[in-house]
Parts: structure tokens; C-alpha cells; sequence
């Protein structure tokens, strides 16, 4: 299975705009995306704290491919991001970075994504030192906290109108809203949610050697009397 992972943060890249840095890279590799999925979290949020991004990474089996626009994608912190991709690596999950059109797979060196880390911490120094909002980032929203909601109504067919009515908010905001935030190439993609309530299903955990499963073993034996 070929995954395509977007994460909607209030202060990152729209999906439309991680939607069309991943067409493109798919378009020039020939590949096909089974199954898209998307995450709604903030940066700050630390991955002990984004459990349905951990049931999804561990959903994933070996021979799987999961295609990103860019690492920050995963995660804003370096140390999470050795992680998730050691874990992806000790499984033999195929990791596609559509910005930096690299594939890392089973076959590369954990110090071979050294650099890469490093490019992200540079970028992220950098912006730390920007005065102002960065070029090309949006503010928040009070529509933010919709987002999920304003998906489900515009699925169901309701129309701007009547979801303002439903939200009982201003419809010609809704509409700014819905359009700056490329709302409606979510509606048209199959996506999966998964920062909503549905289950996703998990591999046996005593068959992954992942950091995740390492720390939470460790922790359980530190509770052992």
C-alpha cells in the first residue's frame, strides 16, 4: 500500500499546497497513491500526545510506502523524527519526501538522514530569528477548531449556506475560509481522519521493533514492583 500523509497545522503548508508538492513527485516517479491520509495537530504537539498518529504508524506493515511533502511533515522535533524514521526502517517502510524528492528505505543509513535533520533545524533557526510572520504562513482562525466538522457537513452536501447556519457564523468568512485553506480538495479525496473517533486498526505490537514499542516496554517494566 502507497500512503500519501498530510498533516493540517494552523501554522504549516495547507494540504493544498502538500497536495500538489506530492502530485508532482508522483507524476515524475509514476506512482499511485492507494489511500490518503490526513492529521489535524499543531506543531507544539509532542508525539506522546498524537495517538492516533502512533496507531497509524504502526498500522503500516512491511512493503508498505508512506509519501510526505516534507519531514516537518512528522514532526517539528529532530529528536521525534529519528525516531519515527528508525522505526520506519527497522519494518522496511518506504519513506517518499516529495520536497526533497528522496525515497528512504530499508536500504538507507540512519546517518544518511543526518543532513536532512540538519536542514530542517537550520530552517527552523532561521525562522526563530525572522522578525514577523514568515512569508507565505497564514494566521490562525476561529474557524480552526471547525475544520474537521466543516469537511463532514461539506461531504454531506451542504452547501456554504447552510453550514454557516449550522455554525451559526458569518457565511462570506465561512467561504474566505474554506478557499484560503483549500478546504475542498479534502471533501474530493478519500481521506482517513485521524484525529477523528474512527478505529484504526493495529498490527500485533510484539512484531514491530519500533522505538515507541522500546519506550513504552521500558516504562512498563519500571512499574514492575
Amino acid at each position: 500500500m502507497i500512503y500519501a500523509y498530510l498533516r493540517q497545522m494552523p501554522e504549516g503548508n495547507t494540504i493544498s499546497d502538500q497536495q500538489g508538492h506530492i502530485l508532482s513527485f508522483l507524476l515524475a516517479k509514476g506512482l499511485i497513491v492507494d489511500k490518503e491520509v490526513v492529521e489535524y495537530s499543531g506543531k507544539t504537539h509532542r508525539i506522546e500526545d498524537r495517538k492516533k498518529f502512533q496507531a497509524f504508524m504502526h498500522s503500516l506493515q512491511e512493503g508498505d510506502s508512506l509519501i510526505i511533502d516534507a519531514l516537518f511533515v512528522l514532526s517539528h522535533h529532530v529528536e521525534e523524527l529519528i525516531k519515527i524514521i528508525t522505526c520506519m526502517l527497522s519494518r522496511k517502510i518506504d519513506l517518499f519526501v516529495a520536497s526533497s524528492k528522496i525515497c528512504i528505505d530499508k536500504d538507507t543509513k540512519i546517518v544518511e538522514v543526518f543532513p536532512l535533520l540538519n536542514d530542517l533545524r537550520e530552517a527552523q533557526k532561521a525562522k526563530s530569528n525572522q522578525i514577523g510572520r514568515p512569508k507565505g504562513s497564514r494566521s490562525s482562525s476561529k474557524f480552526d477548531v471547525y475544520h474537521p466538522r466543516i469537511i463532514a457537513l461539506l461531504r454531506e452536501g451542504l452547501s456554504v449556506s447552510a453550514i454557516a447556519r449550522e455554525l451559526e457564523v458569518s457565511r462570506s468568512s465561512l467561504k474566505d475560509y474554506i478557499e484560503s485553506r483549500g478546504i475542498r480538495a479534502l471533501v474530493d479525496g478519500s481521506w482517513m481522519e485521524i484525529s477523528q473517533s474512527e478505529d484504526i486498526s493495529e498490527v500485533d505490537t510484539t512484531l514491530l521493533i519500533c522505538p515507541f514499542e522500546q519506550e513504552q516496554e521500558q516504562k512498563l517494566k519500571g512499574e514492575q514492583p
